[in-house]
């Protein structure tokens, strides 16, 4: 689930300092036991008034609570070393960007250990021992990258040696245990190719047929239903979710099937009352969020932001929504509507929502130090992102795209708005370069806890292109995964 995430940035930079001892261990100190507390606005007190200045305190404390939902407490922490400036993002939802100005004050670098996982914390302090600037990253161990050892293989009629060399460089920053598996389609010939690495080899190993969480790409078989049932004529893109089921959403707000699967509906990334649900476990935040919470917030809380309507603004709710509304036109849970409708129907023998299905074939995600992370349990935003499934199924699934008579693949792809002028939306589907059809490419990405996927399609070539891993979306290099398929992608269709 591309994601799912607040990113708060607090950029800066600051004077070199050639200490090596951390100079302020007891503010440090005082910052976890607070943190650890839910006491943040102490926290805030520790702030100088030019970063009051900077940034609102009730922003403060709303990202330190979704930090600890997201990672929970902190259980130690060690200096690293002092550095010239600070980077300051954090990927754990999406919130809002915030610009701090320069500071005049040595960096202080610690890794910090979450329950989840290590992030990175830069600390500036003044002379009067305040906070004058504070960032968590994701925390990146630079020797990663120089212990690998290349010994990759070329065994694949599409993967060449610079292609290969492009595997490597980009998976070279990622930790021991991960796996990537890709398969990679041109003029309708199928080929895989799968890695990992492992005592800082990085290998080729046939991993077609396991199991990896695929996140957001989920979005897309959603939609796919969607348009199976608009084609039956059971609904209208064009009408409202509200029709179909008893809840009266509050103000009597009204939304279209269309703007869920195009992500201009103007509701938010995610329901206001799930950061309460998320607490409970950051290791697996969605498990407690229940239908039951998704019917409360619809009727007491939910609100459209008029601004953004129609507007393309990225939701995992709504694709929640959308599922929840074509399992009761469809008196089915939304498990038994795909099984029936998308993984029967393409063959999809080993893609499931159930991971005791498939748990001897699966991968087990990791976080971004390496470290096994539990499954997510998705429950009501299994639409959104829940499936889990393998190379060779989602390749069964991309060449039933290139069958150009099929009139719900047709009205999935589609486009039915505008993101920019090089990016369109179809339903769930990213449009890249809507005006060339010899050019036109669907894509979508997936992220999830210890996951990240892509999914890229070429129809009129009969190209495509998945690739799945078990590279959390929290580590500071899974773009490398997005980065991989389009350079894969772009090698076949040269």
């Amino acid at each position: 689930m591309k994601k799912f995430v607040i990113i708060l940035i607090l950029s800066f930079s600051s004077i070199y300092a050639q200490d090596k001892k951390p100079k302020n261990l007891p503010l440090i100190k005082s910052i976890v036991e607070n943190f650890n507390s839910s006491n943040y606005d102490q926290i805030y007190s520790m702030f100088n008034d030019r970063l009051k200045n900077e940034v609102e305190s009730d922003i403060v404390l709303k990202f330190f609570s979704d930090v600890k939902g997201f990672h929970g407490t902190i259980k130690n922490f060690e200096f690293v070393k002092y550095d010239k400036g600070m980077n300051g993002e954090i990927s754990i939802g999406l919130l809002n960007f915030i610009k701090i100005s320069k500071s005049n004050f040595p960096v202080e670098r610690y890794k910090v250990s979450f329950e989840r996982e290590a992030l990175q914390l830069d600390l500036v302090v003044d002379n009067d021992q305040k906070i004058d600037d504070i960032s968590l990253d994701p925390y990146i161990d630079n020797a990663v990258s120089e212990k690998a050892i290349n010994s990759l293989k070329l065994d694949n009629e599409l993967i060449d040696e610079k292609q290969q060399k492009v595997i490597f460089n980009k998976s070279k920053y990622l930790p021991n245990n991960t796996q990537i598996s890709i398969g990679l389609i041109k003029n309708g010939q199928v080929n895989y190719y799968g890695i990992k690495r492992q005592n800082d080899s990085i290998f080729t190993v046939n991993n077609s047929k396991n199991i990896f969480e695929i996140g957001s790409i989920s979005k897309v078989l959603t939609a796919n239903i969607l348009s199976k049932f608009v084609l039956e004529n059971k609904i209208s893109l064009n009408d409202n979710i509200n029709n179909y089921f008893d809840l009266t959403l509050k103000d009597s707000v009204q939304i279209k099937f269309k703007s869920l699967a195009n992500h201009t509906s103007g509701i938010p990334r995610m329901p206001n009352n799930f950061s309460n649900s998320s607490k409970k476990n950051p290791l697996n935040p969605y498990k407690e969020y229940k239908v039951d919470d998704l019917e409360t917030y619809l009727s007491d809380s939910l609100k459209i932001n008029q601004d953004n309507k129609g507007k393309f603004l990225y939701s995992n709710l709504g694709f929640a929504l959308i599922g929840y509304t074509l399992s009761k036109i469809d008196n089915q849970d939304y498990k038994s509507m795909f099984d029936s409708y998308i993984f029967s129907k393409y063959d999809m023998t080993n893609t499931t929502f159930k991971k005791e299905e498939v748990n001897d074939l699966l991968v087990k995600g990791l976080n971004s130090q390496g470290d096994e992370v539990p499954n997510w349990d998705l429950q009501i935003f299994g639409p959104a992102g829940g499936v889990l499934s393998n190379a060779e199924d989602m390749v069964k699934f991309i060449i039933a795209q290139f069958d150009e008579k099929d009139k719900e693949l047709n009205l999935l792809r589609a486009q039915t708005s505008k993101i920019n002028s090089r990016l369109g939306m179809g339903l769930g589907w990213f449009i890249e370069n809507p005006k060339s059809n010899k050019k036109r490419m669907y894509r979508h990405g997936g992220n999830t806890g210890g996951y990240s996927s892509m999914i890229i399609v070429d129809v009129k070539n009969k190209n495509g292109i998945i690739i799945l891993s078990n590279v959390t979306s929290r580590n500071p290099y899974f773009e490398n995964i997005n980065k991989l398929a389009a350079s894969l992608i772009k090698n076949i269709r040269n």
